[in-house]
This record gives structure tokens, sequence and C-alpha cells, in this order.
């Protein structure tokens, strides 16, 4: 049970998922050191050094059975994490003491595990994210025909579909896919460097041998399922990639926060809302209200993750020369919460779009209030078609439009253009035909076909490219 005298992260406690903690936990990374010093003492055992392989069998042994409590006396006493984990390794496979860490600087193991680590949290996101994509075209799909208004200004404007407006969504994050794979495509280890970037403890090792020097890091790197490293580095690896990747995750908060800006505003109007439970509450004052407190939970996760990243750029912009410690404590916090926190809103933005509901009939009503200012035009044109005077026609639709503006605005009441253009003779040629003219999916231009088109053209490939991490569900977790 935890301390509840303690300050306890709410990421932890209440938001990210169990799996995204443990990829940034602690067992994790430090048995990822213990792989690194395996890979990398296996590899300096076959390029000739004298290692055994009963060494390196003891190493093995001991990958997972951490003595926590060992490490952290250890670094009370040297106050240093690397190598208190050295000393406790050490400890757990005593033959193997003397080679554990062999060559190596704190960056070997710090660098290259927190490039793994976030490599498997960018493979939780894409996961995540191609869910979100696959709910979001179910509900387009469903939707692609229903008129609704569409919105400039958050003021009433031509209409649209409720899933055309969904594609619009998807297409923010069809942009966040190409760009997460983009940045996967480039992930690579720092490889095996030494203090300052330049190998040359290892040559020392290998007297010279600058071959043995190139295979030992292809070998290290292999052996950890990698085949790429950075060229040069100094002591870390290059922390311009620690803003690529909170740039990238940035860019997925800034499409679920749009998301859940709109969701908030619809429902306000009514016209969609998101899942509410059977037991829920909306307010601790006011039993009635269902407010939507998933979506306004996504703003404001989201509003955390846009901020990092300009924490990031400052990291990278001010280390100097070959490293500085300065970026160390700062990035154990920034770099864990920022996947933290994505994956946290990704889970309810599963969550929301799997379950919104849809309330037709406030929809067609909104329409019905709006519709008839839109159709002005088309009224005005059916006219002329029948031999009316453009400029006559469009002064009394000038004339009867602010009439009817008054009733709704002033007067509170619905809006009766088009009785009044029933009623006004000048109109008469199209008096039988209004309600033709006034079918709002004549009003919806090409909307439902262009979501048919997106999906089938741009996201159906992606999500059969990645079929088999189809089928999750979000998890709000309170």
């Amino acid at each position: 049970m935890s301390d509840k005298v303690l300050y306890e992260n709410p990421l932890n406690t209440r938001y990210a998922s169990r799996e995204m903690q443990e990829n940034f936990g602690d067992a994790k990374r430090f048995t990822l050191w213990r792989k690194l010093w395996i890979a990398l003492a296996e590899a300096e055992m076959e390029l000739g050094l004298p290692i055994t392989q009963a060494q390196i069998d003891e190493l093995k042994k001991h990958v997972s059975d951490i003595d926590y409590d060992k490490a952290e006396e250890y670094e009370k006493q040297v106050r240093h994490d690397v190598m208190a984990h050295v000393k406790t390794y050490g400890d757990a496979a005593p033959s193997a003491k003397g080679i554990i860490h062999l060559g190596a600087t704190s960056c070997f193991v710090d660098c290259n595990s927190e490039l793994m680590i976030m490599r498997d949290g960018l493979d939780i996101i894409l996961r995540k994210l191609v869910n979100v994509m696959e709910k979001l075209k179910t509900f387009a799909l469903k939707y692609k025909s229903v008129p609704t208004l569409g919105f400039t200004h958050l003021q009433p404007a031509q209409l649209t579909t409720v899933g055309k407006r969904a594609t619009l969504w998807l297409q923010d994050l069809l942009l966040d896919y190409e760009n997460l794979n983009d940045l996967l495509s480039h992930v690579r280890l720092r490889g095996v460097k030494g203090t300052t970037g330049t190998q040359a403890s290892f040559l020392e090792l290998f007297d010279g041998d600058a071959e043995k020097v190139k295979e030992l890091e292809r070998r290290v790197v292999k052996k950890l399922g990698y085949s790429r490293v950075y060229g040069v580095t100094g002591q870390t690896y290059p922390r311009k990639f620690d803003y690529n990747v909170l740039c990238v995750l940035s860019q997925i908060a800034q499409s679920a926060y749009k998301f859940s800006n709109d969701i908030r505003i619809l429902q306000n109007m009514k016209e969609v809302e998101e899942p509410f439970e059977k037991s829920q509450i909306g307010s601790s004052a006011m039993a009635y209200k269902r407010n939507p407190m998933r979506s306004e939970r996504m703003g404001s996760l989201c509003r955390y993750m846009l901020s990092l990243p300009i924490n990031s750029a400052v990291t990278a912009s001010t280390q100097w020369f070959e490293r500085t410690l300065d970026d160390s404590a700062n990035r154990r916090i920034v770099n864990a919460q920022a996947f933290l926190t994505v994956d946290a809103i990704l889970n309810v933005y599963m969550n929301v779009a799997e379950n919104l509901v849809v309330y037709e009939r406030v929809i067609e009503k909104h329409l019905k209030q709006e519709l008839p200012f839109m159709a002005t035009e088309n009224i005005m044109m059916e006219c002329v078609k029948a031999g009316g005077d453009r400029q006559e026609l469009h002064e009394r639709i000038r004339v009867l439009s602010m009439e009817a503006g008054k009733q709704v605005k002033q007067e509170g009441k619905d809006n009766h253009l088009i009785e009044l253009i029933k009623a006004d003779p000048l109109f008469s040629a199209v008096r039988e035909r209004l309600d033709s003219i006034l079918d709002a999916r004549k009003f919806i231009g090409r909307a439902p076909e262009q979501t048919e088109e997106f999906i089938a053209s741009e996201i159906d490939p992606l999500l059969n490219a990645h079929k088999d991490l189809l089928g999750e569900k979000g998890d709000v977790r309170v």
C-alpha cells in the first residue's frame, strides 16, 4: 500500500497504464544495464580479451535478481548510480566482478538503455495511436452521411457531416503517425564509444587494433537487437534526439487536445456526447450535470505535454562540449513523464472515440434553425430560373432574413424565414418546392464520398499494416 504521507505522481496513481510505467521502471532499466554489461563482456571475450565463459554464465545467471536495497546503500556511499550497480552486480557474480563495465563509461549503460526504453515506449504509443485511428474510422463511416452544421470562427457555416468532421481528427492523427514512423526509423544506439566518444579505452584494451574496436561495437549492438549506432558522439548520445521524441509526442497531444475541445463544445450543444457511466457523478452540487470529464482530462494532460519540448530544447542547447551532467536529473523526470502523459491521453482517447454518443435529432433541430439562411441563395437561383429578377429577389431575401433574425435573436423564437418566403408572392414560383430545396443532404457537397475515399486510400492501408495491433480498448482508471 502506498504511503499517503508522501507525494505520489498522479501519472502513476491515476492516469498512465501499468505497461508504460513498467517500461520506465527501475526493474527494466537496471536489467537492461546488466544485459548491456553482458553483451559487452561477451563481445570482448569473443575478440580475445581474458574473459571466461564461466564469468559470462555467472553474469547471465544474475541478470534479473537485482538487490535494490544494496544498490541504494552503495549509491549513498559513492554518490554514483552506475558504480553502485556495478558493485551490486559484482557482489552477485563475484567471479565476474573484475570484468564488469570493462572499458566503458557510465553512459554506455545509461544512454544505450535510455534509447532502448524510449524505443519500446514509442512502440506502445504507436499501438495505441493506431487503435484510436481504427475507432475514429468506424465512427466516421457510421455517420458519413449525417448532415450537421459546419462551424468557422465558431459560427454556423456551410454544412458538413458528422463523419466528415471525424476525418479531420483522423487526418491530424495520420500526420502524427507519419512523424512517429519517421522518428522510429531513426532510432539508434549510442554504441560503444568510451568516455568522450573517442573509443580510446577500448583501443587500449585491444592493443591499438582499431578493427577489433569497430567489431566490438558491431557485436555489442547486434546482441542487443539493433544494427545502427550514432557515427560520432561525445560522452552521451545527442540530446537533440530527446527533443525530437518529445516533439512527436507533443504533436500527438496537439491532435488529442483539438479533438477533446471539439467534443466538449459538441457536448455543450447536446449534439455529441462522450460516454457517461450509469453511476457516474457529474457534479457534487448539481446532480443533473453530465460533465465531459474524459475530454477535460485529455485537454489537461495535453496542455502539460505541450509544455515539455521546450525543456528538452534547453537541455540540448546547453550541453557543454562532450557532455555536462546538468541534463541528468532533468531528463529522469521529463522523458518518462512525457511518455506517461501521452500514454494516458491515448488511453482516454480510445475510450471516448469508441463510445461517442450522437444525438441526431438535436443535430437536425440545430440545422433547421440555420439552414433557411444558408438556403437563400439556392432559393434565389431557382426563382431566377423561373424568370425572376435576381436583384429584386436578393433585396427581398435580405429584408426577410433580417426580420427572421430579429425573431430568433431578440424574441427567442424559432427561425420562421421559410414561412415568410412562402407567404411572399415574389417567391411563388418555388413555393411548392421549398421543402425539396431545403433537404440538408443537398448542402453537404461530397462529404460522404470524401470520408469513404480518405479512409480507403489513407487509413485502411495503415490499419491493415498494423492489424496485429488492433483490438485494444481504452482504460479510464478513475
